[in-house]
C-alpha cells in the first residue's frame, strides 16, 4: 500500500468512526461497542485494501495520550482514597481471574499445556484502561466506584504483564520463579512510577516557565509519548510511567496552568482524545480482517475457538465478581462482602 492509500484508508477510518459514534449516541448504544462492530463489518466488506499495521506502533501511538487523559483527569484525593480497594482488584483480581481462567481453559481443552492456559488467563484477566473509561463514562454509577474501577484499569498493566511473560517463560522452559517473577514485577511498578514522576515533575517546571497555550498543549502531549518510552526504554513499565506522569500533571494543574491556558489544552485534548478512541476501537474491529486473511477467509477455526472463547469470558467475569464479593472480615467501612468484626461498626452503612 502506497502513503497516500494508506493516508486515504485513515480518513475513510475516521469518517466512518464518526457516523457510527453519531448513530450509536442517536440509538442509545455504547460507542465502542458500536465501532468495534463497525470494525468488524469493514473487514469482511469488498474493496478495502489489505493493510497491516505494526501492533508495537498502535501501542505506542494511541496508548500513552489516552492514558494521560485518564490520569490527568482523576481526582487525586479521590484516587488515594480507593487505593486499597484499586490495588485489590489491580493485584489481587488479576492474579485470581488468570488462575481461575487458566483452569478453566485447560479443563475445556485439556491439550493445552498448563503454561498456555495460565498465559491466556494472563492476557484476558487484567481490565483495559481506555475501554474501562469508554464504558464507564455512559454508565451512572457511584463516583467512588468509578474511580475504583477506572483506577484499577490504570494500574493493573504491572501485574498482568508479570504473569503473562513468566507464563509464556514457564511454556519455554518448563520452570517458574517465584523470586525471579517478584523482582520483575517489583522493577516494573517502582521504576515505571519513578519514570512517570520525574517526567511530571519536569513537565510541571517547564510549565510555569511557558505562557503560550499551544506551546504547553504540545509539552503535554510530549509528556505522555516521553515518559512511555523513556520507561519502556530501561525495561520498566511504560503504563505506569504515563499514569504517575498524568497524576502528577493533574494534582498540580491550579498551580501549574492559567485559566486561558488550561481552557485550550482541554479542547485540544477533548477532540484528539475522541479522535484516537474512535480510530483504536475501529481498528479493533477492523483486526478481524488479519484473522480471516491467517486462516485463509475459513471460518472453521473461528467456529471451532467460539466454545472457548465464551467459555474463557463467563469465567472471566465470574472470577471478578467471586473476587469482589467474597467474603471477609475488616474493621473498616462496610463493602459488599465484608462481614466486620465489630458489629457496631456497621450502623450507619448502606
Amino acid at each position: 500500500m502506497t502513503p497516500v492509500a494508506l493516508f486515504e484508508l485513515i480518513l475513510t477510518l475516521l469518517g466512518a468512526a464518526l457516523l457510527l459514534s453519531l448513530m450509536a449516541k442517536r440509538l442509545g448504544f455504547p460507542p465502542a461497542a458500536a465501532l468495534v462492530l463497525g470494525g468488524m463489518a469493514l473487514a469482511v466488506a469488498p474493496g478495502l485494501p489489505a493493510f497491516d499495521l505494526d501492533p508495537d506502533l498502535i501501542m505506542v501511538l494511541f496508548l500513552p495520550p489516552l492514558l494521560l487523559e485518564s490520569a490527568y483527569f482523576t481526582v487525586w484525593r479521590d484516587f488515594r482514597a480507593s487505593l486499597g480497594p484499586i490495588l485489590s482488584l489491580s493485584l489481587g483480581a488479576v492474579l485470581f481471574t488468570t488462575l481461575v481462567v487458566g483452569l478453566v481453559a485447560h479443563a475445556v481443552v485439556s491439550a493445552l499445556p498448563w503454561a498456555a492456559c495460565f498465559a491466556l488467563g494472563a492476557i484476558v484477566s487484567p481490565p483495559d484502561a481506555v475501554a474501562a473509561k469508554a464504558v464507564l463514562a455512559r454508565v451512572a454509577l457511584p463516583r467512588r466506584m468509578v474511580t475504583v474501577l477506572e483506577g484499577e484499569s490504570l494500574v493493573n498493566d504491572a501485574s498482568g504483564l508479570v504473569l503473562y511473560r513468566f507464563a509464556v517463560a514457564a511454556a519455554l522452559t518448563g520452570s517458574f520463579s517465584a523470586w525471579a517473577a517478584t523482582g520483575s514485577f517489583a522493577w516494573l511498578a517502582v521504576a515505571g512510577v519513578a519514570v512517570g514522576l520525574a517526567c511530571g515533575l519536569a513537565v510541571n517546571a517547564l510549565v510555569r516557565r511557558l505562557h503560550d497555550a499551544n506551546a504547553v498543549t504540545v509539552l503535554s502531549f510530549l509528556a505522555s509519548y516521553t515518559a512511555y518510552l523513556a520507561a519502556e526504554e530501561i525495561h520498566a513499565s511504560g503504563v505506569l510511567a504515563v499514569v504517575a506522569c498524568g497524576l502528577m500533571m493533574g494534582g498540580q494543574e491550579h498551580e501549574t496552568f492559567d485559566a486561558h491556558v488550561r481552557r485550550h489544552a482541554v479542547a485540544v485534548w477533548e477532540f484528539v482524545v475522541f479522535v484516537l478512541e474512535a480510530l483504536v476501537f475501529v481498528l479493533i474491529g477492523l483486526a478481524l480482517r488479519g484473522v480471516l486473511a491467517r486462516t485463509g477467509g475459513d471460518l472453521g477455526p473461528l467456529v471451532t475457538g467460539l466454545p472457548l472463547a465464551v467459555t474463557v469470558t463467563a469465567a472471566c467475569v465470574v472470577a471478578r465478581l467471586l473476587w469482589v464479593f467474597r467474603p471477609s472480615t475488616c474493621d473498616g467501612p462496610c463493602r459488599p462482602g465484608c462481614a466486620p468484626r465489630n458489629p457496631a461498626r456497621t450502623r450507619g452503612c448502606r
